[in-house]
């Protein structure tokens, strides 16, 4: 089969012909027909990203949407023909989606959005996965709240606004000048952050009481920030970038919690892979009654041009997410 090869760090990738994967018990054969691109997929390739333990030789590539081609022994939820979309490897050991075909832990699969093509289905498992376990499983998001989405125009923003306002809650989100009608066409209030100061946005919009939910998908001095802004006793601040070393005592002082949310675990440990089958069923769902819809960037790449996919992530000049199609 053709893939795209990582075969040392921050080195060009190369497009290749390797040995077609077998199928294992538990596991299903996917032909792949489109790879979902996300900024990890680009630190993994220049050698920055050492929590995803990967080594070259690699396929990268964490997100697809496919077709099953065969199951493994013990695989009974899946059968040929199905189309399935997932986030699946690319991380540790397993296999990326940046290939013809991928022998995948059926766990981590669910069956594809019918109301979305395979570009599409291929833009969410990371990002809605990500902001599920954040707002859902961490924050139990739910109505009468009001709940801040840093970097709300972002992969991981853009649907934390859909799934907590699907949820019931009032929701804000922060981003930069020439991303708020993106915001604002996602059913949010948008909030300039360059125009604004926290403590200007929450005394504006919540009378200076703070937001219940905070999700920091930024990182950095945007953590430090959301401890502050927190409600206090109630609020609870989450992060899928708390990797940083960072002072709590806003947050302690206002007797708010935190929650940091790792999406890579399940891969990279085994333990907990099929909640992350579990949430995209959830989310098929939530799309498929039009609740959530990805945003997608109108550019086409193919597996050769994977560079310039890359590339279309990494200098921010993306409008949506980056999808590379596969079998076409």
């Amino acid at each position: 089969m053709h893939a795209v090869v990582l075969e040392q760090f921050g080195a060009p990738m190369v497009l290749k012909e390797i040995e077609k994967p077998a199928v294992g018990a538990g596991q299903v054969l996917v032909r792949i027909e489109a790879s979902g691109v996300n900024p990890l997929d680009i630190k993994i390739a220049a050698g920055q990203a050492a929590h995803a333990k990967r080594v070259p030789p690699a396929v990268l590539g964490l997100d697809m949407a496919g077709v099953v081609e065969e199951v493994g022994q013990g695989v009974s939820e899946f059968a040929p023909g199905d189309e399935v979309y997932g986030m699946t490897g690319g991380v540790g050991d397993l296999q990326g989606s940046l290939a013809q075909y991928a022998s995948v832990d059926a766990r981590l699969l669910a069956h594809k959005p019918k109301t979305l093509d395979m570009r599409e289905a291929a833009a969410l498992p990371l990002v809605t996965i990500t902001a599920w376990e954040g707002l859902v499983d961490r924050a139990q998001v739910r109505s009468g709240q009001k709940v801040l989405i840093h970097g709300g125009a972002g992969g991981v923003g853009h649907v934390s606004i859909q799934i907590a306002r699907a949820r019931g809650a009032e929701v804000f989100a922060t981003d930069a000048p020439h991303r708020l009608k993106a915001v604002e066409a996602l059913g949010a209030t948008a909030i300039d952050y360059t125009s604004e100061t926290p403590e200007d946005y929450v005394g504006r919009l919540t009378d200076g009481e703070g937001f219940d939910v905070v999700y920091d998908t930024v990182g950095g001095p945007v953590l430090d920030a959301s401890f502050a802004i927190a409600r206090t006793y109630t609020g609870h601040v989450l992060s899928s970038l708390g990797w940083g070393t960072h002072s709590i005592a806003p947050l302690s002082f206002r007797g708010a919690t935190y929650s940091g949310v790792f999406t890579l675990a399940p891969m990279l440990t085994g333990r907990g892979r099929e909640h992350h089958g579990d949430i995209l069923r959830n989310i098929a769902g939530l799309v498929d009654t039009g609740k959530v819809k990805p945003t997608l960037d109108p550019r086409h790449f193919t597996l050769a041009e994977i560079a310039q996919a890359h590339t279309a992530v990494a200098d921010g000049s993306a409008t949506g997410k980056v999808v590379v199609t596969i079998n076409h």
